[in-house]
């Protein structure tokens, strides 16, 4: 993973999601959920909710639109988890979802969205606990970072935000991207190298700046 996309996970990654579900018992909770036993859809949606939450986050670039999407995510994963198959991968065709409606959601709002990540509105107002000037100092720098590449996110189209999250952040292969974002494998792949380039040359950028300054 190149150097500036590590950095993009630093300040996301702190959510405590915890390890993938097992997937032993999950086709049975599926053929419930689709046959309306909610008990089964909230199964679902417990393990689910954190992953969801986050990619959104990651593509939308702040909390609250994050959690909105979230909701419409799960009320359409209820409305068409009858179309789903049990020979298809579930992973995968979330992902759709996310992607999809996080679209709408940029669509609808008409603007393109601030990134701020999560770690950063975690932190605020912790600085009353801080012991040392040295602490102080490393938590701005740390700030100042993720500042940086929080504003190197939001130079990037929605379409290459989605590619560099779901490829480099989820893990997502290049065709499995590609199922996700309804587009070939030759786009995901211009997508994800337009955005590493336009990550990087923000992040010279604004280092210069700082040298000169």
């Amino acid at each position: 993973m190149p150097g500036e996309v590590a950095e993009i996970a630093l300040i996301t990654d702190n959510l405590g999601l915890p390890d993938k579900p097992a997937r032993g018992s999950e086709s049975e909770t599926f053929e419930r959920a689709k046959s309306g036993d909610v008990a089964a859809f909230e199964q679902i949606f417990d393990r689910y909710q954190r992953k969801v939450l986050l990619t959104a986050w990651r593509i939308l670039g702040n909390r609250e639109d994050a959690r909105d999407a979230a909701q419409e995510v799960f009320l359409r994963v209820y409305k068409y988890l009858g179309r789903f198959r049990s020979d298809q991968d579930f992973a995968a065709w979330l992902y759709r979802i996310i992607v999809n409606v996080c679209r709408d959601h940029v669509r609808k709002r008409g603007r393109r969205v601030q990134f701020t990540s999560y770690e950063a509105e975690h932190r605020q107002g912790s600085f009353d606990s801080i012991a040392s000037s040295e602490d102080v100092e490393a938590s701005l720098l740390r700030s100042q970072q993720q500042t940086m590449i929080a504003e190197a996110l939001d130079s990037l189209s929605v379409k290459e935000r989605a590619a560099i999250v779901l490829r480099d952040l989820e893990g997502l292969t290049t065709e499995e991207v590609a199922r996700a974002l309804g587009s070939s494998q030759a786009t995901v792949r211009s997508q994800i190298s337009t955005a590493r380039a336009k990550i990087k040359r923000f992040k010279d950028r604004a280092l210069n700046r700082t040298r000169r300054g």
